[in-house]
C-alpha cells in the first residue's frame, strides 16, 4: 500500500481534494469555450470517461458568459482557467464556477489578486495557483539559472506566502514542467515545504503515445512516492483521450477501481487479432467501477495458465475462442460471438459484486 501525503483538504462542489480523499482525475477542454453546445457535450463526455473535475478556458468577457450558460446546464464540477485579467476571475465566481484557477504571476498587482481572492472566499470556493516552467518570474530564472526545480519552487513559495498574508487557506498548488524530471524533482521540494494538496502532471507532454509514457512516468513516480492528490494527463489532442490514460496510472498503483484489461503480446500460434480484441473489450467495460482483470490471449496453448489470476478472459483459437474464468475454461464459442460471451460472463461477476447490473 502506498502511504499518501497528508495534506490539508478543499472541497470543488461534490468532489474532495487533499485529506484522505481519493485521487481525483482532471482534464480540460478543447473546445471554444463561446460554444456552449459543444462544449457542453465534451464536459459531459469526460466526466462519463471518469473524469471528477472539468477545467475550462475563460479568456474573454464572452467566454464568461458561456461560462455561465454551461453552469446551468450541468452538475459536473467546472473549474475556471483565468489568465492575466483578474476581472474575469471574478466575473467566473460570480457566474458559479466550482474553482479557479489562476497564475498569479500574470494576473497583475498584489491587490487584484486579492479581489481575487475575497471573491472565492465569500463564495466558499478553492484556487488553484498554478506554477509553470514557462511562466515563472525572470528574476527568479536568473537567480537559479534556468526554471529548475529551485525556482519553481520559490515561485510557488511566495504565492504560497502572498495567500498566507490574506488569510486564505483553500489553495491547491500545481507545479509543472514538460522535462519530467524537474516537474518531479519540483513536486517532491513543495511536499516537502508545504501541506497544500498538489496537482499533478507534465505539462505540454506531447502526443497520445509519447504524452502517455511520459505522464505515466512522471504522474506515477509521484504517485508511488505518496504525493498528488489531483492529476491531469495533459495530451496534443481530444481531452477524451486524457482521462482513460490517468485512469490506467491509478488503477496501477491501486489508486483507483475499475476493470484492468491484460492482453499477451502475441506469437506465431497467434490466430485472432489480440489487438483489437482488447480494445473493444476495454470499450465494453468502461463504465464499470468495480475491481475486475480481464485477460485478453492470443491462444488455448497457454493463454489460461499465463492468466489464471485474471477474473475472467478469452483465449483466442482459429475461427473460435475459449472463455475462462480464474484459469479454468468454462465455455468454448465461435469467434463471432465471443465478445458476447465473455460480457455475459463479465457482467455476472460484476454483478455479484455490487448487487446491481452494469
Amino acid at each position: 500500500m502506498i502511504e499518501r501525503r497528508k495534506t490539508r483538504q478543499v472541497r470543488v462542489r461534490d468532489v474532495l481534494i487533499g485529506g484522505n480523499a481519493p485521487v481525483s482525475v482532471q482534464s480540460m477542454t478543447n473546445t471554444d469555450t463561446e460554444d456552449v453546445e459543444a462544449t457542453l457535450a465534451q464536459v459531459e463526455e469526460l466526466a462519463r470517461l471518469g473524469c471528477a473535475l472539468v477545467r475550462v478556458a475563460v479568456p474573454n468577457e464572452k467566454a464568461v458568459r458561456a461560462f455561465e450558460a454551461l453552469r446551468r446546464e450541468t452538475d459536473v464540477p467546472l473549474v475556471a482557467d483565468i489568465h492575466f485579467q483578474h476581472r474575469l476571475a471574478i466575473r467566473a465566481v460570480e457566474s458559479g464556477a466550482d474553482k479557479i484557477r489562476i497564475n498569479p504571476g500574470n494576473i497583475g498587482d498584489e491587490h487584484k489578486v486579492k479581489e481575487v481572492v475575497e471573491a472565492a472566499r465569500h463564495a466558499q470556493i478553492p484556487i488553484r495557483v498554478g506554477v509553470n516552467a514557462g511562466s515563472v518570474e525572470k528574476n527568479l530564472l536568473e537567480k537559479h539559472g534556468g526554471a529548475t526545480a529551485e525556482a519553481l519552487l520559490e515561485s510557488a513559495l511566495g504565492y504560497a506566502h502572498m495567500m498566507e498574508r490574506f488569510n486564505f487557506g483553500d489553495v491547491v498548488f500545481s507545479i509543472k514542467a514538460s522535462d519530467v524530471v524537474t516537474t518531479i524533482e519540483a513536486c517532491r521540494l513543495l511536499a516537502r515545504h508545504t501541506d497544500y494538496p498538489q496537482h499533478i502532471g507534465i505539462t505540454e507532454s506531447g502526443t497520445p503515445r509519447t504524452g502517455a509514457v511520459r505522464s505515466a512516468v512522471g504522474i506515477g513516480t509521484l504517485l508511488a512516492e505518496g504525493i498528488g492528490n489531483t492529476v491531469r494527463v495533459s495530451l496534443a489532442g481530444n481531452p477524451t483521450e486524457e482521462v482513460p490514460v490517468a485512469r490506467e496510472i491509478l488503477k496501477a498503483l491501486g489508486l483507483a477501481d475499475g476493470p484492468t484489461v491484460v492482453a499477451c503480446p502475441t506469437c506465431g500460434r497467434t490466430r485472432i487479432s489480440v489487438a483489437q480484441l482488447a480494445e473493444e473489450v476495454e470499450k465494453m467495460v468502461g463504465g464499470i467501477t468495480v475491481p475486475l482483470k480481464i485477460a485478453v490471449m492470443g491462444c488455448v496453448v497457454n493463454g489460461p495458465g499465463e492468466a489464471r489470476d485474471a477474473d475472467v478472459g478469452i483465449a483466442g483459437g482459429r475461427g473460435e475462442g475459449r472463455i475462462f474464468v480464474k484459469g479454468e475454461p468454462v465455455a468454448r464459442v465461435n469467434e463471432s460471438d465471443m465478445l458476447t460471451v465473455l460480457w455475459e460472463h463479465i457482467r455476472r461477476i460484476v454483478d455479484e459484486r455490487n448487487g446491481r447490473s452494469v
